[in-house]
């Protein structure tokens, strides 16, 4: 089977696209409601305890009512996977775009993407080349959407360390925590991005927050444990709960380099994935 076997297929990669950023703009997925809901149980704090009650609320109102769960929607970051037999054609990037234009009509979206400089406002949160496509291969064909808010992709950070200085990887995370404050709306989760090139680190850092929060290894855990320890707490008020995980996705380097990046993502961590029928 080749693209060309499947007529349809633009429609239905925008028709899955389209799908996947509903899903995720409405429904958190049930890894990160576990965190939310046992932060809750575990908040000291009364004032920290009400903030994460109220984003249990709203995340169950948005559930309800079919509407996003955040007002600022984002901008919507696509991951495919394409099997062997489908060869990648600019056309493919192209449905995405679509499916992106038809959920910002009708779900809808806030319109947020704009020229870097005029900040002229396409109104359909795409353009020319956004959003950002990245593909891989896959034993399916599979579209992820991971949306992106401003208030938390403006505070992240990106350093390149010197080799000699890798144990000083955990201070700086735990520093953009810190410096972020209650700006990203926290909790919040870390995606960590080590190695790679420039701008390697930070995609490996966006990967880093599609990887589940059930498991974290030990170093994962400890880094969590110092930004908790830090108080900032539910959106910057105090307490316990400022981070629900930590995530690190890691890749080779230069050996005279070590780039480390730190994407944070807000409590809203939205994304999903939906498979496209090829039958």
């Amino acid at each position: 089977m080749s693209s060309a076997d499947i007529p349809d297929l633009f429609d239905r990669i925008a028709a899955a696209t389209a799908k996947a950023i509903r899903i995720a703009e409405i429904t958190l997925p049930p890894d990160v409601m576990s965190r939310i809901v046992a932060a809750s149980e575990n908040e000291t704090s009364p004032v920290a305890r009400r903030e994460l009650m109220h984003i249990l609320e709203n995340i169950r109102l948005a559930e309800e009512r079919q509407a996003p769960i955040c007002q600022d929607t984002g901008i919507p970051v696509i991951y495919l996977t394409l099997p062997p037999d489908i060869s990648y054609t600019p056309a493919i990037t192209e449905a995405v775009r679509k499916g992106v234009r038809e959920a910002t009509e009708k779900i809808p979206l806030r319109p947020n993407l704009v020229d870097p400089i005029s900040r002229h406002n396409t109104g359909t949160n795409t353009s020319a080349d956004m959003p950002a496509v990245h593909i891989t291969a896959g034993d399916r064909l599979q579209v992820t959407v991971l949306p992106k808010g401003a208030g938390s992709e403006n505070v992240s950070r990106l350093k390149m360390f010197t080799p000699t200085e890798k144990d000083r990887i955990p201070e700086f995370i735990v520093e953009t925590a810190l410096l972020a404050g209650g700006r990203p709306c926290p909790p919040i989760i870390l995606g960590v991005g080590i190695g790679g090139t420039f701008d390697g680190a930070a995609s490996l850092a966006k990967e880093a927050l599609l990887e589940p929060l059930d498991q974290m290894t030990s170093e994962e855990e400890e880094i969590c444990r110092s930004v908790n320890d830090l108080g900032i707490g539910p959106m910057g008020l105090g307490g316990k709960t400022t981070c629900l995980g930590v995530k690190i996705k890691s890749a080779g380097c230069h050996t005279a380099s070590l780039p480390v990046a730190v994407n944070i993502q807000c409590w809203a961590a939205r994304r999903a994935t939906v498979e496209v029928s090829l039958s």
